[in-house]
């Protein structure tokens, strides 16, 4: 019906899907961050620029193999596709936030482990209850750049950097100092925290090598003097550790089944290791969009109550 009130509509729409390709891929860097925002192909991605380019007349992009940046062609369309596509935005956000069921894309990064968790199971059941919105969720023990790889949240652990990201503490893990009972067996009892520090450690590369324990108030933070080995997800250090290469602290809710069956053995149970904080961050770009912040509601609103706080 549109489209025969408006002969050029399609043609309209085309126009307006090229000029917000284009606004993704200056903001993601490349076509490739670009089409992993989009969920589209590089090749995909590439074709819109080029099929705008020729509707314009002119080169958007400074294309090389190390870098894109934009002509000065591309600089003077910029604000305004940037505030078509914000108007785009808006218009779906007003929307969603008045309807019983949202419409529209999420695309979030939480971790790799825990796929069991009360943290995990409200992202799955978030997207039970709301059937008309399309979520990307990438489960990754590495930290991702939310604004140029295009993410609308991200479930974080631990201390978070100081960034331009906006944060919300939603929740709290635990995590115990563990080592396998065959590494336990070839060296001396651990009986102090000078112990434990001269033992091997599987380093994790996402962590700080520092650990801070605390025992009846007391606070003890130490540098383990070696590391054996050093890998750069949870997954992995749970079973370099039980395959006796080192000491490590990890998520308690990771290893439970282990400590029950004897696998893992609790290292220096009088010592603890703090608490650390689950937040929810996302770009400090603008206004917050209504599923981001429906979301973010839904998470807060599922961690209460969890006095262990998910890990």
């Amino acid at each position: 019906m549109i489209a025969n009130c408006y002969p050029n509509f399609r043609k309209m729409i085309d126009d307006f899907r090229g000029l917000a390709v284009f606004v993704a891929v200056t903001e993601a860097g490349s076509f490739s961050a670009a089409g992993r925002r989009l969920n589209l192909s590089t090749s995909v991605v590439s074709h819109h620029v080029s099929k705008l380019e020729s509707k314009l007349g002119v080169s958007l992009f400074f294309r090389s193999t190390r870098a894109l940046t934009l002509t000065s062609e591309g600089h003077k369309i910029l604000d305004a596709a940037k505030r078509m596509v914000a108007a785009g935005t808006e218009a779906f956000d007003a929307l969603s936030g008045e309807l019983d069921q949202p419409v529209g894309t999420l695309r979030i990064t939480i971790p790799a482990f825990g796929q069991c968790t009360s943290m995990h199971r409200a992202i799955w059941d978030f997207a039970l209850e709301h059937p008309l919105v399309s979520m990307t969720v990438n489960s990754l023990d590495r930290q991702v750049d939310l604004v140029s790889e295009g993410y609308d949240l991200a479930i974080r652990l631990g201390k978070l950097a100081d960034s331009t990201l906006k944060s919300k503490r939603i929740g709290r893990f635990r995590r115990v100092m563990v080592a396998s009972p065959g590494y336990l067996a070839e060296r001396a009892p651990i009986e102090t925290i000078e112990n434990l520090a001269q033992c091997d450690f599987v380093a994790f590369s996402m962590i700080k090598s520092a650990i801070t324990m605390v025992r009846n108030g007391e606070t003890a933070t130490f540098e383990p003097e070696r590391h054996r080995l050093e890998v750069d997800s949870i997954a992995a250090a749970i079973a370099a550790v039980k395959a006796g290469l080192g000491c490590q602290h990890l998520p308690e809710s990771e290893i439970l089944a282990d400590l029950a069956e004897g696998s893992l053995v609790e290292v220096l149970p009088a010592w603890k290791l703090p608490d650390l904080g689950i937040y929810a961050v996302w770009p400090d770009s603008g206004p917050q969009k209504q599923l981001t912040r429906r979301l973010l509601d839904y998470l807060t609103e599922a961690a209460k109550g969890e006095a262990d706080g998910p890990a």
